[in-house]
């Protein structure tokens, strides 16, 4: 086994271990205290108390399960937008994938308003597709207006997308006032990027977006890792670049979109994990992608733990407390990347 290989694996394992406590923090403290037996036997149906059962399998199991998956998604997509775009500052909250597809699901709460309370199966699991309309829609004309001299070019890539962002921005805030109070204060908790819906119809709804997308995002690691090159290098070996970046870009619009969907708005997750995850496994996309998904799971479990518990018995939006932890990064990684 190779250092890389012994390097990721001790990562995963650590990183497993911490997720599996935090995991447990989560499930067992609140408003209600369990202790670690009461989670376990709750768990294994060796404990048949109701109110502790509806606690676990309503509330707090669907909500550790979303922030898993989400934070897995933003930061495999953070990963994918980066290796594409070769620029460490792409996020898919910056380059405004983010902002479109909740803009697309915010139009689809203005026309449901009302009627959608976020158990009905049909509206849940139409909202992804109304996710990936507008994901897509936006990172198909920040990837037009950036081609420059039959590339992409990265800097146009990221300030394009950066405007995007604020124009979607806008257009969310007009629809949100157009809303009744009720729709309009769901809509406003929803777009700062919120698990508090999180149920299991939503877990039904994203699940088979990760297991689409997922193993294609994997199986195109070299690819990644190629694209670090210069692009006439890259052509120069045979690869097809502009069909190999559409293919990347669609699989990470699709995967942010479905995250949006069920999780609100929530950046900088894609930013920095990528990096953290490889100043500790490396730069192979083969490594860093899986362990870039176990770094996002642990961060955004964490962010929603401290959302959920340090202002108890009021909650604040999990995407503040994203942008709490990420501001100061970002701007750690400009005054970097100015230096470089």
């Amino acid at each position: 086994m190779s250092d890389s290989s012994r390097r990721f694996a001790g990562s995963m394992l650590a990183g497993g271990g911490v997720l599996a406590l935090l995991a447990f923090w989560s499930l067992s403290y609140g408003m209600i205290e369990l202790s670690f037996t009461n989670v376990i036997e709750i768990l294994l149906g060796i404990q048949e108390t109701s109110e502790y059962d509806l606690l676990i399998y309503d509330f707090r199991l669907p909500r550790l399960i979303i922030a898993a998956l989400a934070g897995a998604g933003l930061a495999i997509a953070g990963c994918l937008f980066q290796g594409v775009s070769r620029n460490g500052l792409a996020d898919p909250g910056l380059l405004g994938v983010n902002s479109g597809a909740g803009l697309a699901i915010v139009i689809f709460m203005f026309f449901y308003q009302g009627t959608f309370t976020g158990t009905d199966w049909s509206a849940v699991m139409v909202m992804p597709f109304f996710g990936l309309l507008g994901g897509l829609g936006s990172s198909a004309a920040i990837y037009l207006f950036s081609w420059k001299n039959n590339r992409l070019d990265p800097q146009r890539f990221l300030i394009t997308g950066i405007a995007m962002a604020s124009g979607f921005t806008a257009l969310t805030l007009f629809f949100t006032l157009k809303m009744n109070p009720a729709d309009f204060q769901a809509a406003m908790v929803w777009s700062l990027g919120s698990l508090q819906q999180a149920n299991w119809q939503y877990i039904a709804s994203v699940l088979p977006w990760f297991l689409l997308i997922l193993p294609v995002a994997f199986q195109k690691s070299r690819i990644l890792d190629l694209f670090q090159l210069e692009e006439s290098t890259v052509k120069s070996l045979g690869i097809s670049v502009g069909k190999e970046q559409a293919i990347l870009l669609l699989s990470a619009s699709a995967l942010v979109s479905a995250c949006v969907a069920v999780s609100g708005s929530i950046g900088f997750i894609g930013l920095i994990i990528p990096h953290i995850a490889k100043r500790l496994v490396g730069v192979h996309h083969e490594y860093v992608l899986p362990f870039a998904g176990l770094l996002g799971m642990i961060f955004l479990v964490a962010a929603d733990f401290i959302a959920k518990n340090v202002f108890a018995p009021a909650e604040l939006a999990v995407g503040i407390v994203i942008s709490l932890l990420g501001v100061p990064y970002f701007i750690y990684l400009l005054a970097n990347s100015r230096t470089d």
